[in-house]
């Protein structure tokens, strides 16, 4: 009896540990893979701001999520890094995985101009909610935050990622461009492994995936 108890905490300990392990996350040709796996997004944005309030709370996550895993989703974008782990945990039970933005200018809260975006990085790189990083979004529509020239801003993109590749080679890192990016910013971001685009074409967006394959292999 004894020795079935301890085969059964081995057992137990085994799952907990294979379920808190940070999933591989790559790209493949056209695919993102999830641990060799084939994970087609399904996703929504999320910054929960209650009612009356300018700040992000997190305070309703528990039945956001349940809603949102209700309704099929199961990848969340982030504006700004979640700092509460305890979310990113709830994130992870569900079975959902969310992609960390990380702003150019924050006031040096995990913003790239400062640096400390990588202290995030490198603090839970090994959460297994984490898919993906994400860098800015749709900076390219406002080239007056980069003293009037969006080169600038694609080179503190470019570097910011190779950063990232330096310290977590386990997770892709993308960027939320303001439509298909155009020839300067592909040149200018080789360390960009997903482009995610915003699209606002109402809706009639589908000529996107045939567009994007004459821009990019």
């Amino acid at each position: 009896m004894r020795s079935l108890l301890r085969l059964l905490i081995l057992a137990l300990l085994c799952i907990n540990t294979a379920a808190a392990q940070s999933p591989s996350v790559t790209v493949s040709g056209n695919q993102l893979l999830v641990d060799g796996a084939p994970h087609a997004i399904k996703g929504i944005c999320y910054h929960p701001v209650p009612k009356g309030a300018v700040a992000r709370s997190f305070e309703r996550s528990e039945g956001d999520l349940a809603l949102m895993r209700a309704a099929g989703v199961n990848t969340l974008r982030v504006y700004a890094p979640i700092a509460d782990v305890a979310v990113l945990d709830q994130i992870h039970a569900t079975g959902m995985k969310v992609i960390i933005g990380f702003g150019y200018n924050q006031n040096g809260r995990y913003d790239i101009q400062s640096g400390t975006f990588l202290e995030y990085v490198e603090r839970l790189k090994d959460h297994a909610a984490i898919l993906m990083w994400e860098l800015g979004n749709e900076y390219n529509y406002h080239p007056e935050w980069f003293e009037g020239d969006v080169r600038r801003w694609y080179r503190a993109m470019n570097t910011a990622a190779a950063e990232i590749h330096r310290r977590d080679p386990a997770h892709p890192v993308s960027t939320a461009h303001g439509e298909l990016p155009d020839a300067l910013a592909l040149q200018s971001s080789p360390n960009i492994d997903v482009w995610g685009v915003n699209l606002y074409r109402w809706d009639h967006p589908a000529e996107v995936f045939q567009q994007w394959l004459q821009l990019s292999s």
